[in-house]
């Protein structure tokens, strides 16, 4: 039988996730990650070949995260309206659970080079994307919003505005406060009402 890993990858990526929570996405590198984790630089090279693949490990750890938790909480209620409410409120909650995770995201994939990931990285990227738009379109369409403009509207209750709240937040002060779910959910219901 196999040894385990000494130097697991789980937790070179939470040192990466610390990293780049606390000094953004440059501060990932081989050697920083083998520093604070106590591994040897081989070590490092043989779980990443180069720091694009950490890079890419990295964000697609924690946003397969996000999404998966976002997609759960968009299957969770048969009804379109409460649905959309609580997820409105799910990235801001998760966020808060998260905050290391969250400022990793809040910088978005293009700060983590994702133009240098091998080809692989960037169509797991893209697959993720893809699952939650189609959600998020389909639950569109549930509410009635077919026309581009109601579609947008629904994306901006959705995503935009509830990020807009996290990073204003994260950004800032470095917390959330404790209304800030509930003010989640107003926006995304008064943008929903706006198109009944």
């Amino acid at each position: 039988m196999p040894r385990p890993p000494r130097y697991d990858q789980s937790v070179l990526l939470d040192a990466a996730v610390e990293l780049a929570a606390a000094a953004g996405p440059a501060a990932v590198t081989m050697a920083a990650v083998a520093k604070q984790t106590g591994t040897p630089n081989g070590s490092m090279y043989h779980r990443f070949p180069q720091r694009a693949v950490l890079l890419a490990e990295l964000w697609l750890r924690t946003v397969g995260h996000f999404q998966e938790g976002y997609l759960a909480v968009l299957d969770s209620d048969p009804e379109p309206r409460r649905a959309a409410l609580a997820v409105a409120r799910h990235v801001v909650a998760w966020s808060r659970a998260h905050p290391r995770e969250a400022a990793v995201l809040l910088h978005g994939p293009d700060a983590f080079d994702r133009a240098d990931w091998p080809e692989e990285y960037a169509v797991r990227a893209d697959r993720g994307n893809r699952r939650v738009l189609a959600a998020v379109s389909g639950l569109a369409e549930q509410l009635g919003a077919t026309a581009p403009a109601d579609a947008e509207r629904v994306a901006l209750a959705l995503i935009d505005i509830p990020l807009a709240l996290v990073r204003r937040h994260l950004r800032g002060v470095g917390r959330l406060p404790a209304h800030a779910e509930d003010l989640a959910e107003r926006c995304a219901a008064d943008l929903l009402a706006t198109g009944r």
